[in-house]
């Protein structure tokens, strides 16, 4: 199960959802904050022979072009339902809404999602939840898909930064459960931006 360290570290990270222009620093804090988690022992997913030598995780370059200014969606009257694991665990989500955007003239649209019990405590009642995967999946970064942890929208627009999506635990330790990427979060484009899969 994810601890929530994770949610608190990365809902820290102060990506601009409020802003709507890609600001270099924020994913260079993103990269810093995130390999000094993986290194520190009491916080790592890392297992012990590969914290031993871990120096950090392999990012690709920050790209411009993987921060979008999604039209947000909101999908009243959903349902909540239980988010396949990579084990037996099965947390309940409900899809909270809808992001439209566009990338090199191509349309596409993913859905965000909301943790119940999560959103249950006052520290995380305003977090969401993006898993996606992408053409790069397998190869260059995790078979898994990767994930972008979020923040309620004010409006109707909701910013993507593709550039601070991470790895699910369960690509650096079989010992974790965590959420698969639901089938309608896959998308047919190559997204290279955030962590690649981790090399041992």
């Amino acid at each position: 199960m994810r601890k929530a360290f994770v949610f608190l570290m990365v809902l820290q990270f102060g990506f601009g959802f409020a802003q709507a222009q890609f600001d270099l620093a924020n994913v260079e804090k993103f990269q810093k904050e995130l390999n000094a988690e993986y290194a520190d022992a009491k916080t790592s997913p890392l297992l012990p022979e590969d914290l031993k030598v871990f120096k950090s995780l392999d990012f690709y370059p920050a790209n411009e072009k993987f921060f979008v200014v999604a039209k947000f969606i909101r999908t009243e009257n959903e349902l909540p339902f239980e988010m396949k694991t990579s084990t037996d665990r099965k947390p309940v989500y409900v899809k909270y809404g809808e992001a439209h955007f566009t990338i090199d003239g191509q349309s596409f649209k993913l859905n965000i999602y909301r943790n119940i019990e999560l959103s249950k405590k006052e520290q995380y009642k305003d977090y969401l939840f993006l898993p996606f995967s992408d053409l790069t999946c397998g190869n260059e970064s995790y078979i898994g898909g990767k994930y972008i942890d979020m923040k309620i929208p004010q409006g109707d627009t909701i910013v993507i930064d593709f550039n601070t999506s991470y790895n699910p635990y369960c690509a650096y330790s079989p010992k974790y459960s965590c959420p698969k990427v639901p089938l309608e979060n896959d998308l047919k484009i190559e997204i290279r931006a955030g962590v690649k899969k981790f090399h041992e």
